[in-house]
Protein backbone atom coordinates (compact mmCIF):
# COMPACT_ATOMS: atom_id res chain seq x y z
CA UNK A 1 0.00 0.00 0.00
CA UNK A 2 3.01 2.30 0.36
CA UNK A 3 3.01 2.59 -3.42
CA UNK A 4 -0.47 4.04 -3.53
CA UNK A 5 -0.31 7.63 -4.69
CA UNK A 6 -2.17 10.27 -2.74
CA UNK A 7 -4.03 11.48 -5.80
CA UNK A 8 -5.74 14.43 -4.20
CA UNK A 9 -2.56 15.87 -2.75
CA UNK A 10 -0.84 15.62 -6.09
CA UNK A 11 -3.76 17.20 -7.94
CA UNK A 12 -3.96 20.04 -5.46
CA UNK A 13 -0.23 20.68 -5.55
CA UNK A 14 -0.25 20.80 -9.35
CA UNK A 15 -3.11 23.24 -9.48
CA UNK A 16 -2.36 25.21 -6.30
CA UNK A 17 1.40 24.97 -5.69
CA UNK A 18 1.31 26.99 -2.45
CA UNK A 19 -1.09 24.57 -0.73
CA UNK A 20 -0.14 21.49 1.35
CA UNK A 21 3.56 22.66 1.70
CA UNK A 22 -1.76 -18.79 28.68
CA UNK A 23 0.07 -18.92 25.24
CA UNK A 24 -2.01 -15.95 24.32
CA UNK A 25 -1.06 -14.21 27.54
CA UNK A 26 2.60 -15.03 26.97
CA UNK A 27 2.36 -13.66 23.47
CA UNK A 28 0.71 -10.51 24.67
CA UNK A 29 3.10 -10.00 27.57
CA UNK A 30 6.05 -10.37 25.20
CA UNK A 31 4.78 -7.33 23.32
CA UNK A 32 4.51 -5.05 26.35
CA UNK A 33 6.30 -1.80 25.77
CA UNK A 34 9.95 -1.71 26.70
CA UNK A 35 12.75 0.53 25.50
CA UNK A 36 12.93 0.29 21.74
CA UNK A 37 9.59 -1.51 21.36
CA UNK A 38 7.06 -0.02 18.90
CA UNK A 39 4.18 1.96 20.37
CA UNK A 40 0.56 0.87 20.17
CA UNK A 41 -0.01 3.43 17.42
CA UNK A 42 2.91 2.03 15.43
CA UNK A 43 1.61 -1.52 15.87
CA UNK A 44 -1.87 -0.47 14.81
CA UNK A 45 -0.54 1.22 11.68
CA UNK A 46 1.52 -1.85 10.80
CA UNK A 47 -1.49 -4.11 11.28
CA UNK A 48 -3.72 -1.95 9.09
CA UNK A 49 -1.11 -1.80 6.35
CA UNK A 50 -0.61 -5.58 6.42
CA UNK A 51 -4.37 -6.19 6.48
CA UNK A 52 -4.97 -3.76 3.63
CA UNK A 53 -2.40 -5.53 1.49
CA UNK A 54 -3.98 -8.90 2.21
CA UNK A 55 -7.59 -7.76 1.71
CA UNK A 56 -6.78 -5.94 -1.53
CA UNK A 57 -4.67 -8.77 -2.95
CA UNK A 58 -6.63 -11.79 -1.74
CA UNK A 59 -10.07 -10.61 -0.62
CA UNK A 60 -11.83 -10.97 2.73
CA UNK A 61 -12.49 -14.73 2.77
CA UNK A 62 -8.94 -15.71 1.82
CA UNK A 63 -7.30 -13.45 4.39
CA UNK A 64 -6.63 -14.84 7.85
CA UNK A 65 -5.74 -13.14 11.12
CA UNK A 66 -2.68 -15.42 11.31
CA UNK A 67 -1.39 -14.10 7.99
CA UNK A 68 -1.91 -10.49 8.95
CA UNK A 69 -0.24 -11.01 12.32
CA UNK A 70 2.80 -12.57 10.65
CA UNK A 71 3.02 -9.80 8.08
CA UNK A 72 2.74 -7.09 10.74
CA UNK A 73 5.11 -8.77 13.18
CA UNK A 74 2.60 -8.94 16.02
CA UNK A 75 0.58 -11.62 17.77
CA UNK A 76 -3.02 -12.56 17.00
CA UNK A 77 -3.93 -11.34 20.49
CA UNK A 78 -2.71 -7.86 19.61
CA UNK A 79 -4.94 -7.77 16.54
CA UNK A 80 -7.96 -8.93 18.52
CA UNK A 81 -7.25 -6.33 21.21
CA UNK A 82 -7.13 -3.52 18.67
CA UNK A 83 -9.91 -4.55 16.27
CA UNK A 84 -12.10 -7.14 17.99
CA UNK A 85 -12.37 -9.57 15.09
CA UNK A 86 -11.72 -9.96 11.39
CA UNK A 87 -14.72 -7.83 10.46
CA UNK A 88 -13.46 -5.00 12.61
CA UNK A 89 -10.03 -5.28 11.01
CA UNK A 90 -11.59 -5.19 7.55
CA UNK A 91 -13.64 -2.10 8.35
CA UNK A 92 -10.58 -0.29 9.71
CA UNK A 93 -8.58 -1.19 6.61
CA UNK A 94 -11.25 0.18 4.28
CA UNK A 95 -11.62 3.31 6.40
CA UNK A 96 -7.88 3.89 6.26
CA UNK A 97 -7.79 3.52 2.48
CA UNK A 98 -10.73 5.83 1.87
CA UNK A 99 -9.39 8.37 4.35
CA UNK A 100 -6.73 9.16 1.77
CA UNK A 101 -9.52 10.55 -0.37
CA UNK A 102 -12.08 11.62 2.21
CA UNK A 103 -9.65 13.65 4.29
CA UNK A 104 -9.18 16.16 1.51
CA UNK A 105 -12.85 17.10 1.47
CA UNK A 106 -12.34 18.76 4.83
CA UNK A 107 -12.75 22.50 4.79
CA UNK A 108 -9.32 23.00 6.36
CA UNK A 109 -7.56 21.07 3.59
CA UNK A 110 -9.44 22.58 0.65
CA UNK A 111 -7.36 25.06 -1.34
CA UNK A 112 -8.38 28.55 -2.24
CA UNK A 113 -9.71 29.30 -5.70
CA UNK A 114 -13.07 29.39 -7.41
CA UNK A 115 -15.72 26.79 -6.73
CA UNK A 116 -15.21 25.60 -10.31
CA UNK A 117 -11.50 25.01 -9.67
CA UNK A 118 -12.17 23.12 -6.45
CA UNK A 119 -14.86 20.93 -7.96
CA UNK A 120 -12.55 20.13 -10.87
CA UNK A 121 -9.76 19.09 -8.48
CA UNK A 122 -12.18 16.89 -6.55
CA UNK A 123 -13.59 15.30 -9.70
CA UNK A 124 -10.15 14.52 -11.11
CA UNK A 125 -8.83 13.12 -7.87
CA UNK A 126 -11.96 11.10 -7.15
CA UNK A 127 -11.93 9.42 -10.53
CA UNK A 128 -8.20 8.66 -10.30
CA UNK A 129 -8.64 7.20 -6.82
CA UNK A 130 -11.60 4.98 -7.71
CA UNK A 131 -10.26 3.77 -11.06
CA UNK A 132 -6.97 2.35 -9.75
CA UNK A 133 -6.58 -1.30 -10.85
CA UNK A 134 -6.19 -2.49 -7.26
CA UNK A 135 -9.38 -0.69 -6.21
CA UNK A 136 -11.36 -2.21 -9.08
CA UNK A 137 -9.99 -5.66 -8.25
CA UNK A 138 -10.82 -5.18 -4.56
CA UNK A 139 -14.40 -4.12 -5.29
CA UNK A 140 -14.90 -7.15 -7.53
CA UNK A 141 -13.74 -9.47 -4.77
CA UNK A 142 -15.92 -7.80 -2.16
CA UNK A 143 -18.96 -7.93 -4.47
CA UNK A 144 -18.43 -11.68 -4.99
CA UNK A 145 -17.99 -12.31 -1.27
CA UNK A 146 -21.08 -10.23 -0.46
CA UNK A 147 -23.22 -12.87 -2.21
CA UNK A 148 -22.13 -15.36 0.46
CA UNK A 149 -21.91 -12.93 3.36
CA UNK A 150 -23.97 -9.72 2.94
CA UNK A 151 -22.42 -8.20 6.06
CA UNK A 152 -19.14 -7.81 4.17
CA UNK A 153 -20.76 -5.60 1.57
CA UNK A 154 -22.40 -3.41 4.17
CA UNK A 155 -19.15 -3.10 6.10
CA UNK A 156 -17.42 -1.93 2.94
CA UNK A 157 -20.14 0.64 2.18
CA UNK A 158 -20.14 1.99 5.73
CA UNK A 159 -16.37 2.22 5.99
CA UNK A 160 -15.74 3.56 2.50
CA UNK A 161 -18.26 4.99 0.02
CA UNK A 162 -20.81 6.21 2.57
CA UNK A 163 -18.12 7.97 4.61
CA UNK A 164 -16.75 9.64 1.50
CA UNK A 165 -20.23 10.71 0.46
CA UNK A 166 -20.82 12.24 3.89
CA UNK A 167 -17.55 14.18 3.69
CA UNK A 168 -18.24 15.49 0.20
CA UNK A 169 -21.78 16.43 1.22
CA UNK A 170 -20.35 18.46 4.10
CA UNK A 171 -18.11 20.30 1.62
CA UNK A 172 -21.10 21.13 -0.60
CA UNK A 173 -23.13 22.29 2.41
CA UNK A 174 -20.26 24.55 3.46
CA UNK A 175 -20.00 26.01 -0.04
CA UNK A 176 -23.73 26.69 0.03
CA UNK A 177 -23.50 28.39 3.41
CA UNK A 178 -20.78 30.63 1.95
CA UNK A 179 -22.95 31.61 -1.01
CA UNK A 180 -20.88 29.75 -3.60
CA UNK A 181 -23.63 27.21 -4.31
CA UNK A 182 -27.35 26.81 -3.71
CA UNK A 183 -27.73 23.17 -2.69
CA UNK A 184 -30.81 22.15 -0.72
CA UNK A 185 -29.96 18.42 -0.59
CA UNK A 186 -26.17 17.99 -0.29
CA UNK A 187 -26.36 14.18 -0.21
CA UNK A 188 -28.27 14.05 -3.50
CA UNK A 189 -26.01 16.65 -5.07
CA UNK A 190 -22.93 14.65 -4.02
CA UNK A 191 -24.32 11.55 -5.73
CA UNK A 192 -25.11 13.49 -8.87
CA UNK A 193 -21.65 15.01 -9.13
CA UNK A 194 -19.82 11.72 -8.58
CA UNK A 195 -22.06 9.91 -11.10
CA UNK A 196 -21.38 12.54 -13.75
CA UNK A 197 -17.62 12.46 -13.16
CA UNK A 198 -17.51 8.67 -13.44
CA UNK A 199 -19.92 8.42 -16.37
CA UNK A 200 -19.52 5.53 -18.79
CA UNK A 201 -15.76 5.79 -18.30
CA UNK A 202 -16.07 4.00 -14.98
CA UNK A 203 -17.97 1.06 -16.53
CA UNK A 204 -15.59 0.89 -19.48
CA UNK A 205 -12.61 0.89 -17.14
CA UNK A 206 -14.01 -2.07 -15.20
CA UNK A 207 -14.30 -4.07 -18.41
CA UNK A 208 -10.81 -3.36 -19.66
CA UNK A 209 -11.43 -0.29 -21.83
CA UNK A 210 -9.86 2.55 -19.93
CA UNK A 211 -10.82 5.98 -21.35
CA UNK A 212 -7.98 8.17 -22.52
CA UNK A 213 -6.99 11.20 -20.49
CA UNK A 214 -8.52 13.66 -22.94
CA UNK A 215 -11.94 11.99 -22.85
CA UNK A 216 -11.92 11.82 -19.06
CA UNK A 217 -10.88 15.47 -18.72
CA UNK A 218 -13.76 16.43 -21.01
CA UNK A 219 -16.16 14.29 -18.97
CA UNK A 220 -15.14 15.90 -15.69
CA UNK A 221 -15.21 19.39 -17.18
CA UNK A 222 -18.73 18.72 -18.45
CA UNK A 223 -19.78 17.39 -15.05
CA UNK A 224 -18.60 20.60 -13.40
CA UNK A 225 -20.41 22.69 -16.03
CA UNK A 226 -23.72 20.86 -15.54
CA UNK A 227 -23.37 20.86 -11.76
CA UNK A 228 -22.79 24.61 -11.62
CA UNK A 229 -25.67 25.33 -13.97
CA UNK A 230 -27.91 23.40 -11.59
CA UNK A 231 -26.52 24.71 -8.29
CA UNK A 232 -24.88 28.07 -8.92
CA UNK A 233 -26.47 30.88 -6.88
CA UNK A 234 -29.28 32.69 -8.65
CA UNK A 235 -28.40 36.34 -8.91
Amino acid sequence: MNAIVHFVNRAIRNRFPNVLNSTANKQESSEKRRPGRPSDATKRAAIIEAASNRFFDEGFAATSIEQVAADAGVSKVTIYNHFGDKHGLFASSVENECEKMRGHFSIEEMPSGSIRDRLTVIGEAMYAFLSRPEMIQFERRIAAETEREPAIGRAFLEAGPWRMKKAFSAFLAHASANGELEVTDPFLAAEQFVAMCKGMGDLEHRFGEAPNAEDQARRIGGAVDVFLKAYAPRS
